[in-house]
């Protein structure tokens, strides 16, 4: 009996350390638990989602700027050297205005309408014009006289002054009509029935302005078509007119009778216009 009894203590001493060793396994696995648990991957995870920078539809307008500069292409059709016969850097003559130069023959899109326009300089007064070219032969804008109706109102001025006997108030209306025609033969004619020679009366006030306005755009054709400046051609006009019978130092009897005339209605003219400015 006291052997059967060793023996069970001894075995069961011996199972103690044996459940002692199995013990420890279980601790080993709970600390393999523990680290799946770490949730850290999760945390870097979270900020992922914040991606949504592909709101790179940002760039999409970069990219409906381009066709913006689409329309630059249409610059190139602007470039028009000639409309209605005329021709950009050409000299031409508006009537309201007189001598100008083409600088181009521009396109504008007015009130959602595309216009194509010249572009009249006038450098004797420092004004830029833009005349629709559907409306040239309305407004009256022509080419420069060719030489032979230049020689033409040259000899005009020749002839002997033709004066009306009116009221100058109704003389003054004519001559500003043939001085805005752009006729240069009308123009030379208002320069020759104004003119006043140094023996002769002087002239009123308005007549003195119609006179150097008629001067001046009778100059000014003659200089770019003559190729001279316009100070010769104002003294190629006035020799012109010194050769008017009327101013000419010699006169035969005849033409004298006819001189005496045309004064006397000279005359008369002088003393409405003067009447009339007085009033």
């Amino acid at each position: 009996m006291p052997d059967k009894t060793a023996k069970t203590a001894a075995k069961a001493t011996a199972a103690k350390p044996a459940a002692a060793k199995v013990a420890p396994k279980p601790a080993v696995a709970k600390t393999p638990v523990a680290k799946p648990s770490v949730a850290k991957p999760a945390a870097v995870a979270a900020p992922k989602p914040a991606a949504p920078k592909a709101a790179a539809p940002v760039v999409a307008p970069k990219v409906a700027a381009k066709p913006v500069a689409a329309p630059r292409v249409e610059e190139p059709k602007k470039v028009v050297t000639q409309r209605q016969g005329f021709k950009a850097n050409e000299f031409v003559v508006y009537p309201a205005h007189g001598v100008g130069q083409i600088l181009a023959i521009e396109e504008q899109e007015i009130a959602g309408a595309k216009l194509e326009l010249f572009v009249i300089n006038f450098m004797k007064d420092k004004m830029t014009l833009r005349v629709p070219t559907a409306k040239v032969a309305n407004v009256g804008m022509r080419k420069l006289s060719d030489p032979a109706l230049v020689k033409r109102a040259l000899e005009t001025l020749k002839g002997r002054a033709r004066v009306k006997r009116t009221m100058w108030s109704r003389r003054a209306q004519e001559y500003e009509a043939k001085i805005n025609s752009g006729d240069i033969v009308a123009i030379a004619e208002v320069v020759r029935d104004l003119y006043r020679s140094e023996s002769q009366p002087e002239q009123s006030y308005s007549e003195r302005q119609l006179y150097e306005a008629a001067l001046d755009r009778l100059s000014r054709e003659i200089a770019v078509v003559q190729h001279s400046t316009e100070t010769e051609a104002v003294k190629e006009i006035e020799s012109q007119l010194a050769k008017s019978p009327r101013r000419g130092a010699k006169s035969e009897a005849g033409e004298g009778d006819a001189e005496g005339e045309a004064e006397g209605e000279d005359a008369d003219g002088d003393d409405t216009a003067v009447a009339d400015e007085a009033a």
